[in-house]
Parts: C-alpha cells; structure tokens; sequence
C-alpha cells in the first residue's frame, strides 16, 4: 500500500503540467482526490492546542507575552 502511495504521488507530480479539459487532466483530478481521502484516512493531523499554536506563533515573530 505504502509503494502505491508513493507511486502514485510520483505519477501526479508528472500529470501536473496536464492541459485543461484533457484525459490527462481528467486523470490527474481522479488521483488527486483518491490521495487526499488516503491521507485524510492515514495521515491524519490532529488540531494543534489553541493556546499552543499561539506561544508557536508568536515565538516565530520573536514576540513576547506582556505583563
């Protein structure tokens, strides 16, 4: 299963210059909506702690948190 992933992200890769309205567009939609649903399924991420996200945040504009 884990090999047909990749293949098949490897195969979308090359689909992703596919002109509009063509088999190989038609194609490239199909895979890209059966790998998101994989994902979705197997790779799911978890909602980060809101309070969490912010001190990330604000670490990475190098805020601090006023007293």
């Amino acid at each position: 299963m884990k090999r047909d992933y990749t293949y098949t992200l490897s195969y979308i890769e090359s689909l992703m210059d596919a002109k509009p309205n063509t088999p190989k567009m038609d194609e490239l939609e199909v895979l890209t909506t059966l790998v998101e649903a994989y994902e979705e399924q197997h790779y799911k991420i978890e909602s980060p702690d809101p309070i969490e996200a912010i001190k990330f945040r604000m670490e990475q504009e190098g805020l601090k948190q006023k007293i």
